[in-house]
């Protein structure tokens, strides 16, 4: 099923979901499956699958020249969500990206989902590679996750790059896009940033999730200004519970979230970080708690891989 048809049949009960990473290379499905199996009684009717492009690293050969080599630490998104889908019965959703993929291997890349009967795509533009400053797309790709966007709706459309089809195979993908309830890095304003995602939705986007937040208030701000500005679509809020007091400073600088004084203070009042755990799954918890009371569609969790803090907090909720 799609994303919009779980969400119609929900009939504003609030449903539960989450996003995986694919392992990294070296290990094996059973690792993936270890962090769904405890989360599996709380039927989520769907789970995102991120996208790690490829990175490249610079050798220095013996003569002195440098030699480019590219680095892939995770395995494909597609096959895992193959899996996921024949395992579980549940909708994967995988990520695709512009950075790292030309047209015409977003095209391959959608056509392979198709054939698998993956019915949900999140489209992305994706972050900047770690030696690049700005984020730069590849050559002959998409530059925005408008253009994305674009590029999906024509395959649904039966319009494919060769030219020689003239009247391809009509896919049927639902479409979901990331929105910033405190703006992305690269927005000069959150207005901006909401003419962006106005221009995703206007692209053919049905539904949005948001990046991680720690205050409500940022959430309900966001949706009311998105709905003034004419996005209608279901808006999913993500949520990640803090699990170490290093991430105080890696969730704002990588991110770019703020962090209520009280939960900081929290925190920095912990001995380790078990206690930190506990305090970021009790915070999620409330947080979870007012997001249901204000009638939200689902609640997205980012597990990282890791799922026993996000079972507690399902426990406590649904």
């Amino acid at each position: 099923m799609k994303i919009t048809e779980h969400l119609q049949a929900a009939k504003d009960k609030t449903l539960f979901s989450f996003e995986i990473l694919p392992p990294l290379k070296g290990q094996n499905i059973n690792s993936i499956y270890e962090s769904i199996d405890p989360l599996m009684e709380f039927n989520p009717p769907f789970i995102d699958v991120t996208y790690h492009r490829e990175e490249y690293v610079y050798s220095e050969k013996e003569n002195g020249l440098l030699e480019k080599k590219i680095v892939r630490k995770r395995p494909g998104t597609v096959g895992i969500c193959a899996a996921i889908q024949s395992k579980y019965g549940v909708d994967a959703v995988p990520h695709i990206l512009c950075g790292g993929f030309s047209k015409e291997d977003t095209e391959n890349f959608l056509i392979d989902l198709d054939f698998l009967g993956i019915k949900n795509v999140m489209a992305l533009r994706g972050d900047a590679v770690k030696s690049e400053t700005y984020f730069k797309p590849e050559k002959n790709g998409n530059c925005f996750a408008k253009d994305l966007v674009d590029q999906i709706y024509d395959l649904n459309a039966g319009k494919y790059l060769d030219e020689v089809i003239e009247k391809g195979h009509n896919t049927d993908f639902c479409v979901g896009v990331a929105g910033y309830p405190e703006k992305h890095m690269e927005a000069p304003s959150i207005d901006k940033d909401i003419q962006r995602l106005k221009e995703k939705i206007e692209a053919g986007a049905e539904y949005v999730v948001t990046q991680m937040f720690f205050e409500n208030d940022r959430y309900f701000d966001f949706v009311e200004k998105c709905r003034e500005s004419g996005i209608d679509v279901p808006i999913i809020p993500g949520l990640k519970p803090i699990a170490t007091k290093k991430q105080l400073s890696v969730i704002p600088h990588r991110f770019h979230v703020d962090m209520p004084d009280c939960l900081i203070r929290e925190v920095e009042k912990c001995k380790d970080n078990a206690a930190v755990r506990q305090v970021g799954i009790e915070w999620c918890i409330q947080q979870s708690k007012e997001l249901i009371a204000g009638g939200v569609p689902v609640l997205h969790y980012y597990s990282m891989g890791k799922s026993t803090n996000i079972q507690k907090i399902a426990t406590a909720i649904f």
